[in-house]
């Protein structure tokens, strides 16, 4: 089943809602049971049920976390997306502990039977903590 453009807009918009709402059950119901997920830390995770074992702590754990959608690119016949967003949290990075941090990335997603089947995520190698540039710390 390929996903028009219009059906990818609105699987977006239900993302970003999801995301909003800090729902991990909604989020996940945007991805394939298959799903590949590959973090800017080059971490990955195969299968639906390793990636809600990754991210439950972190939907815990960060509840003041908030994505931003920068822009969208839609490339409807290979079902896949470039997604470029702003990430506002409460840092982690030493030193800087929950002070507000603005990290900056890409996501590139695949489509698959309507879902989310890959998800590889790239981040600036900088970060934006009061107002000032910071190199990331992994």
């Amino acid at each position: 089943m390929k996903l028009s453009r219009k059906e990818i807009k609105l699987l977006l918009k239900n993302w970003n809602t999801a995301w909003e709402k800090h729902d991990l059950d909604k989020v996940l119901a945007l991805f394939h049971e298959d799903i590949f997920f590959e973090n800017w830390t080059g971490a990955y995770i195969k299968g639906i049920k390793a990636l809600r074992k990754a991210w439950e702590p972190w939907f815990l754990n960060h509840g003041d976390f908030r994505f931003m959608e920068e822009e969208t690119f839609i490339d409807e016949p290979h079902q896949k997306v470039l997604y470029r967003w702003v990430l506002e949290w409460p840092s982690m990075e030493t030193g800087f502990e929950d002070k507000p941090e603005i990290r900056k990335g890409v996501d590139v997603i695949h489509f698959q039977d309507g879902r989310i089947i890959n998800k590889l995520t790239y981040s600036k190698t900088t970060i934006e903590i009061d107002n000032k540039r910071w190199p990331l710390h992994l």
